[in-house]
C-alpha cells in the first residue's frame, strides 16, 4: 500500500515532536543534576522566565504560561520565595492579586546554574556543528512561537 504524502507528512511531523519531547526529557534530566541543592527544574525555569519575558508578574500569569494549576504554581513560587529568589507582595490596584519579582538572588542563581552548564555545552560544541545549531534555532523558535500561540485557540 502507497503512502500518501498527507500520512508521510503527518508521520513526519509526529517524529519531529517525538524527537524534541525525547530531547527535553533528556537535557531536563541532565540539567536537573547540574542545578544548585534543593533547586528543581521547574524552579529555575520560573527564574528563567522572568529574564526571558517580564521582570514582573502574577501567579495566575505564571500558571498560565507553564501550563499548571495554581496550586502547583504557587507552590512552586512559596520555595522559591522561602529561597529568597522571589518577591511576592499583593498587588496595590487589586485587594486579590498578588504580583510576583524576582530577587538579584535569584538572578544570581539562575545564572550560575547556566554557567554549572557550560562544560557540557563545550563538549557539545565539539560534537555539533555550532553555525548548523545556529541555522536550526530560527525555525525551533517559530514553532515554539506557533505552539505558544496555538494553545490559546
Amino acid at each position: 500500500m502507497k503512502k500518501t504524502r498527507e500520512v508521510e507528512g503527518q508521520e513526519l511531523l509526529f517524529t519531529y515532536f517525538n524527537e524534541m519531547n525525547i530531547i527535553s526529557q533528556l537535557s531536563s534530566g541532565i540539567f536537573s543534576k547540574t542545578l544548585p541543592e534543593g533547586l528543581t527544574n521547574s524552579q529555575f525555569n520560573v527564574l528563567n522566565w522572568f529574564v526571558r519575558v517580564d521582570d514582573v508578574a502574577n501567579p495566575g500569569r505564571l500558571s498560565t504560561a507553564f501550563q499548571v494549576t495554581k496550586g502547583a504554581m504557587t507552590n512552586t513560587l512559596k520555595k522559591l520565595q522561602e529561597k529568597h529568589f522571589i518577591t511576592v507582595e499583593q498587588d496595590q490596584n487589586s485587594g486579590r492579586k498578588k504580583i510576583v519579582r524576582m530577587t538579584p538572588q535569584g538572578r544570581k542563581v539562575r545564572d550560575q546554574a547556566i554557567r554549572d552548564l557550560y562544560p557540557l555545552f563545550n563538549e557539545f560544541a565539539g560534537e555539533f556543528d555550532i553555525p548548523s545549531i545556529q541555522a536550526q534555532l530560527g525555525e525551533v523558535r517559530k514553532v515554539r512561537k506557533y505552539l505558544d500561540e496555538y494553545r490559546y485557540r
